[in-house]
């Protein structure tokens, strides 16, 4: 039993003697060792190049390796793990960039597939698209002629004043035929510019189910294609 202990004890210190030559030898070699590193299998180096490309090591981080790349070294001598050095602002500012970026088009991403489930959830097929497309218009077109109605009113109306307007010639005119051409005047103003709108409304929407029916095939195309 005691021989049998010292033999172990015997063998433990042949590995420490062995791990803490293997660090040093990968230290010393080309490079500098700041602080012997301590007996043991748990013994860490930390090792990086100086401005000069001299390899400096120490068992803590030597201080010319702040600021920089550097390698921790396990007791068997393999790298365990690297570390970069530190971002420089320019560097730091495209990282925010790129990560900005990264957001921006996964949102775009998100917001795309939203519609994309809407448009799917609205539309049974292309003839869905082109009933809803021709019902849009066809309210513009309502809302149009009532505006062009109500001018011909309007314009019926200013002629009562422009008649009485008339007999002010070289006078002033009542305040009451007066207010009724100018407030003529605006609401025609008015409802041309409502149908100006309308018209313009007309190929908002005409672009629109024109979209909608692009993406929508391009959609049923991608879900028919063999996976």
């Amino acid at each position: 039993m005691k021989q049998r202990l010292r033999a172990i004890a015997r063998n433990t210190a042949l590995k420490k003697s062995a791990s803490s030559l293997a660090l040093a030898a990968l230290c010393c070699f080309g490079g500098t060792l700041h602080a012997a590193p301590p007996a043991g299998g748990g013994s860490r180096l930390y090792c990086c190049q100086d401005s000069s490309g001299k390899q400096v090591c120490g068992d803590i981080l030597p201080q010319v390796c702040y600021g920089r790349a550097y390698r921790e070294i396990g007791a068997d001598g393999r790298t365990v793990r690297e570390v970069d050095p530190p971002l420089t602002a320019e560097q730091r500012a495209q990282k925010v960039a790129e990560e900005a970026k990264r957001k921006e088009e996964e949102a775009r991403q998100k917001e795309q597939q939203r519609k994309d489930q809407a448009l799917m959830d609205t539309y049974a097929n292309v003839e869905d698209i082109e009933s809803l497309r021709k019902r849009s218009i066809e309210e513009i077109h309502k809302s149009i002629k009532n505006a062009e109605a109500r001018i011909v009113e309007i314009r019926a109306l200013r002629k009562k004043f422009e008649n009485e307007a008339e007999f002010y010639k070289k006078k002033k005119l009542p305040a009451d035929v007066e207010k009724g051409l100018s407030d003529t005047d605006f609401e025609i103003k008015g409802q041309e510019a409502i149908i100006q709108s309308k018209k313009k409304e007309i190929d908002a929407v005409q672009a629109k189910y024109d979209e909608d029916r692009k993406r929508f095939l391009e959609l049923m195309h991608r879900r028919a294609a063999p996976k």
